[in-house]
């Protein structure tokens, strides 16, 4: 119960948000409950249950990004907190080719690495050291960059499978057809 996911008003998850954030929106009535994980949060006046899944009462405009920003935390989630070297715990991030050889700073040449492998591997490319990925490096979906850093909950995958399938058909097509996510 560490966060909450947010939809718009159209059922478009937005971001996850920590759960004191998600209850102001309720208490502000700037968003409606719709999935709780079934625990009660009280004050001295009010009893009000955990969301786990918020809805906006309101539409809000939100530019689209189709991409996911490539940062650290993002890394790590796509590659499951797992060195792609040796599958021990990672704690930091590698460039498959040095940046200091000509690699890019982008999510193909980008993995998770225990500070071991990442110190051994050093600036040399992984046919020097006979070493090689069990994984093709790629870009993460964009709503996967939603939940990133949280615990993915699994009341939210409705919400997120349903509107990462739209996102492949187009989310105007998906929207003119009237096929919107029962609530």
């Amino acid at each position: 119960m560490s966060g909450a996911l947010v939809l718009n008003a159209t059922y478009e998850p937005l971001c996850v948000v920590p759960l004191r954030r998600a209850i102001v929106l309720v208490l502000a009535e700037k968003a409606v409950v719709v999935e709780s994980a079934g625990a009660v949060l009280h004050s001295a006046r009010l009893a009000i249950q955990a969301p786990t899944v918020v809805r906006l009462s309101r539409f809000v405009r939100v530019p689209y990004r189709s991409r996911v920003p490539l940062t650290r935390r993002a890394v790590m989630h796509r590659d499951g907190l797992r060195c792609a070297y040796c599958q021990h715990r990672a704690d930091t991030i590698d460039h498959v080719v040095p940046r200091s050889r000509g690699g890019k700073h982008e999510w193909v040449n980008v993995v998770a690495a225990c500070a071991t492998c990442n110190h051994r591997k050093a600036d040399r490319l992984l046919a020097e050291l006979g070493w090689s990925l069990p994984f093709t490096p790629k870009e993460p979906a964009g709503f996967v960059g939603l939940a990133v850093g949280y615990v993915r909950d699994p009341a939210w995958e409705p919400y997120l499978d349903a509107w990462s399938h739209r996102d492949a058909r187009g989310a105007r097509d998906a929207w003119n057809d009237g096929d919107r996510v029962a609530s």
